[in-house]
This record gives structure tokens, sequence and C-alpha cells, in this order.
């Protein structure tokens, strides 16, 4: 049985004080029987200054906040899927909104690049992901194994990729898509629920998202609602 633990946030520009509230609640979900824990996208920082998610971006494999999944992952026996962060690229101005998966053993076992890159301009607000973050290029999935020996088949996919149902068409044999978020409270009440419905329904797989909430101390406000569908 695959039991999975959506690990609701609402993070600030603090790192450490967003990873350690990362790693209380992946401890809770391991306590009370969960062998996968998501977290939200951005998790480790949420800023509205593009400095501070440069300054905090990790090179791939080697960085403290990948150790501390790796390390917790290992030690608890649970699958961690780390919601997204920011790692370093070849352009210095520039960085990936990656998600990380570990094993139950502390090994990487799936790495996903955000593909699609959300912008929105409306009367107050205004973002551009694109400025700050390269693009993905492939889908990327993999097999979760049971105690009863059954795989169970997981795609990836993170906040914006919801409004393209192509991306998970694409992928085939999914069993569960995992989806880290963080929907503006203005998109998110008019289009979260009926998107993650209409995306379980079309490919006949479970959703599961695991979401930023509430408002920020960076300003900004998040619908949450995390949900299994």
């Amino acid at each position: 049985m695959l039991r999975i633990a959506t690990c609701q946030m609402t993070s600030g520009p603090d790192i450490g004080a967003n990873v350690q509230i990362a790693e209380s609640l992946i401890r809770k979900a391991a306590r009370e029987g969960a062998n996968l824990a998501l977290l939200p996208e951005m998790f480790t920082i949420m800023s509205n200054d593009p400095k501070d998610v440069l300054r905090l971006a990790e090179q791939y494999q080697d960085g403290p906040v990948q150790r501390i999944m790796s390390g917790l992952a290992k030690s608890l026996g649970i699958w961690i899927a780390a919601g997204t962060m920011p790692l370093k690229t070849d352009d210095p101005h520039r960085v990936t909104n990656t998600m990380l998966v570990y094993d139950a053993f502390g090994q990487e076992a799936a790495r996903y690049d955000k593909i699609h890159l959300f912008s929105y301009e409306g009367q107050q607000e205004r973002y551009d992901e694109s400025e700050l973050y390269v693009g993905g290029h492939k889908t990327v999935s993999f097999n979760l194994p049971l105690e009863n020996g059954l795989d169970i088949r997981i795609g990836l996919a993170v906040c914006y990729d919801l409004r393209f149902p192509q991306l998970f068409r694409r992928q085939s044999g999914i069993d569960c898509f995992l989806l880290p978020a963080a929907f503006t409270t203005n998109t998110g009440k008019a289009h979260w629920e009926v998107l993650l419905r209409a995306r379980a329904i079309e490919n006949l797989s479970y959703v599961v998202s695991a979401a930023q909430a509430g408002r920020s101390s960076c300003g900004r406000a998040f619908w949450g609602h995390s949900c299994a569908v």
C-alpha cells in the first residue's frame, strides 16, 4: 500500500526556517505511517528578490538542502519528493526549478526540472518565471516498489505544468502524478481543484499535490488546498 503525506507550507525568505519546518513535517509523516512525503514548490525559499534565490541555489548533487533531504529519507526509511528548489545552471542569472526524489535509502530516484514557466499580470500582481528560471525539456517518471512486490509508476509535474494536459498524456502507464505547487490565491480560487480533477480523470491516474498556503512573509498570497484526487 502506498501512503502519501502532502506537506503544506508557507515558505518565506529564511531558508533555515523553511527547511526546519519541512523536516518536522517529513518526520511527522513518517511517524504517521506514510511511505512517501511530498513537499511544495520552492519549499526552501520564497522571496520577491531574485538575488535571494540565486544566492541560495545549490549545485546539483552538492548542497546542504540536498544532503538533509537524502539523510532524512535514509534515517526515516521514507521516500521524499522534495518539492522544488533552485539549482544552479551555466547562466549565473538563472536557475532551474527542480524537484528531487529520494528513495528510502537516501539515494536520488528522480530529477524533474519544471517545464512550463508561469507568467501572469493582473491589476496588482505580475509574475514571469522565465526571467529567473530555465525551463526543463523532458518528462520524468520512476517506479516505487511496494512490500507486496508490486511497483507503482509515478510521474512528476510542477504547479503551472498542471495547465498543460499534453504533458500528462505523453506519459503512459502512470499510476500517480506528484505535483508540488505554489498557486496564487487569485488563480487558485478559480482553477486549482478543477484542473487537478481534470488531469486525474483524463489520465485515469491519481494526482497528489502539496502546495504553498497563506500569505508568505515575502508578501505573496498562496491558495493552498493541498489534496489527493
